[in-house]
Formats: C-alpha cells, sequence, structure tokens
C-alpha cells in the first residue's frame, strides 16, 4: 500500500492547548507523524510518496470561503492585534447569543469560527493543513486512478471540523475534501468511516442532508466524551440524507469485542449502500492506552480490523485522524494498514 506523506505537517507545531484546567503541550502533535512515517519503513509497508497540489477549489466545496480565508489571515490578526502567544478562542456565540454578524476584530472573530478553545492557532497552521488536504486528495486520486487501497498520513487531523469551523485539532476536513472530490471526479456514492474515539461532528455536518455519501462513526458517546454536542444514535440525517448518517456511540472501558460488532454492523450498511469508493477517517486514540480517550482496544485488534474492512472488497482510502498514545501509534495504524493488504492480497 502506498503512503502520501510530506514534512509540510512539521509547520503546524503548536505549543499550548486548555486541557483538564491547564495549559499542557499538544496531544496532537509532530511526533505522532514521524512515529507513523518511522513505522511504515521499518515494515515495508511499501513506497511513500509526495502529495500533488490540488489548490483551494476542493477544499472550497466543503468549506466556507470566508472560513478558509480566516484560517490564512488567523496567525498575522492575532500578531497585528498585539497579542503574544497563539491565537485561541476566549469567546464564542452561545445558545443566546447567536448573530449572524462576523465580528471584524479577531477576538471576535476567531470565537465565532471556534466549535471549541483548546485548539490553538500557530504561526503555519494554515499552510500545513492546506498540505494536509492535498496528502488526503492524492490518496484518494490512487485510487480512483486503480490503486486497491492507499493511505494519507495527514496532519493536522481534518475530522472535527466543520463547513466553517474549527476546533478538536482540526481545520480543514481532510477526509470530507476528498469524499467530495471522489464525488467530483466519477464516484456515484461514496461511504466514510470514522473509527476515530472522537465523533466525527465536522464530517456529520458536511453531508448532513446528503444521500450520496453515507456517513458512519464509532465512537465514545457525546454525553461523556468530546465534542459532546454531536454523535447521538438518533442523529440519523435530514432530507435526501435521512438514513444515511449512523452512529454508534459507546460507553467507557467499551473492549474490542463489543466494539467489533458496531464495525460489522456498519459494514454490512455499508455493503447494503454498494458505495464505489470507501474512505476511512482512521483514527488510533481507540487504544487502552491512549491518554484523552476510554476504550480498550489493544494493538492486536488494528490488524484484524483491517482484515475487517478489507472484507468489503470496495477501493479504500484510509485518511489519519486521532491517536495519541504516541510510542504505539505507529504500530497500531500499520496493524491497521498490513491487515488490510494481508486480507486484500
Amino acid at each position: 500500500m502506498k503512503t502520501v506523506y510530506t514534512d509540510k505537517h512539521k509547520l503546524r507545531d503548536a505549543k499550548i492547548e486548555i486541557h483538564e484546567g491547564g495549559l499542557v503541550a499538544p496531544f496532537e502533535c509532530p511526533r505522532r507523524a514521524e512515529i507513523i512515517l518511522e513505522r511504515i519503513m521499518e515494515t515495508g509497508l511499501g513506497e511513500v510518496v509526495a502529495p500533488d497540489d490540488f489548490g483551494l477549489d476542493p477544499v472550497l466545496a466543503v468549506h466556507d470561503a470566508g472560513f478558509v480565508e480566516f484560517l490564512r489571515t488567523c496567525a498575522d490578526e492575532w500578531a497585528a492585534a498585539g497579542f503574544g502567544g497563539e491565537a485561541i478562542a476566549n469567546c464564542w456565540p452561545t445558545r443566546t447569543m447567536n448573530s449572524p454578524h462576523i465580528p471584524r476584530f479577531i477576538e471576535g472573530k476567531i470565537g465565532y469560527y471556534a466549535l471549541a478553545c483548546e485548539t490553538t492557532i500557530s504561526v503555519g497552521t494554515y499552510e500545513a493543513a492546506v498540505a494536509s488536504k492535498d496528502v488526503a486528495l492524492t490518496a484518494t486520486a490512487l485510487v480512483m486512478n486503480g490503486e486497491r487501497a492507499a493511505f494519507g498520513l495527514c496532519r493536522p487531523p481534518g475530522h472535527h471540523a466543520a463547513s466553517d469551523q474549527f476546533g478538536g485539532y482540526c481545520f480543514l476536513n481532510n477526509a470530507a475534501i476528498a469524499a467530495q472530490y471522489a464525488r467530483d471526479t466519477g464516484a456515484q456514492r461514496v461511504a466514510l468511516i470514522d473509527l476515530d474515539f472522537h465523533h466525527g461532528n465536522g464530517t456529520q455536518q458536511i453531508f448532513y442532508d446528503r444521500d450520496d455519501v453515507l456517513f458512519l462513526s464509532i465512537h465514545g458517546d457525546p454525553m461523556d466524551a468530546f465534542p459532546h454536542f454531536l454523535g447521538h444514535a438518533d442523529e440519523t440525517g435530514t432530507g435526501a440524507g435521512q438514513g444515511f448518517n449512523v452512529n454508534y456511540p459507546l460507553p467507557p472501558d467499551t473492549p474490542y469485542a463489543v466494539w467489533k460488532e458496531c464495525l460489522d454492523q456498519a459494514l454490512a450498511r455499508i455493503a447494503d449502500y454498494a458505495p464505489d469508493l470507501l474512505i476511512v477517517s482512521l483514527g488510533l486514540d481507540t487504544y487502552e492506552h491512549d491518554p484523552i480517550s476510554f476504550f480498550k482496544l489493544q494493538s492486536e485488534d488494528y490488524t484484524d480490523c483491517g482484515r475487517t474492512l478489507a472484507g468489503l472488497g470496495l477501493p479504500t482510502v484510509f485518511v489519519l485522524e486521532g491517536g495519541y498514545a504516541v510510542e504505539e501509534v505507529g504500530v497500531n495504524t500499520v496493524n491497521v494498514l498490513q491487515g488490510f493488504d494481508e486480507a486484500a492480497s
């Protein structure tokens, strides 16, 4: 399996995030991608290729233009206002202050576009996010052009990014951009399954009223886990999208056997949908020792997960999302991909 990777991910090198009432070093850090790449090279998974430049048209197909421009200028506007450190939201439109007006001043503007305040925007964030979507798009193009599968080693991740909001370490929604690109280049139907511990709220929001992209997510119950306000089982889509959004919220300490039951149900739903392409938002924060999650998957479980995904027999794009037990994230990621390759061969 080919891996798409770029060193430009290192441009996203934030120094702080808000966690449990304090400022800590971000769990989403450059070392994550480096460890995964090292494991790919150690195991001989396959060729590592650089991404092509797809420009902004695929981004603007799913994201609001004003939001994209905000991401581009945020760090500079923050500095121009005389603020130190990294740009971080400290106010936002709450349920009782829902206004259509976007503030001019950066303090209000960042709050308008933030869905959470744990994630800062640092110098280089926008450039890294643009490079990350090119990684996802290149992997998708490889599969659309005949590869059985490809892995987009995307960093920063993307599945929390909505059409006009960032947060949860995500700025541009790589998987959603890839799904729309696939639709625009010949796929009639796309299935997108999110296996990250955290619900893919951004992906859900982008496709919620559509039936040409089936979205499924297996994740920690939002009553207990970030992002808290989306991801319930009764969220099934609206309009044309009714029935094409499927959530599997699971409780703390969920073991692989229970998680796998949901995976099997999700894959049966995908098989019935008969898509032309499968996109996997691959989060490894379901691991038992992940520092910000509460599932109990073990390293060997990821190999079985990969084999199970291959059983669909679909052209498949893997897009990296979360996974923060840094020393194990390489093993767990490659286990999925090797398991897939073994079963698909």
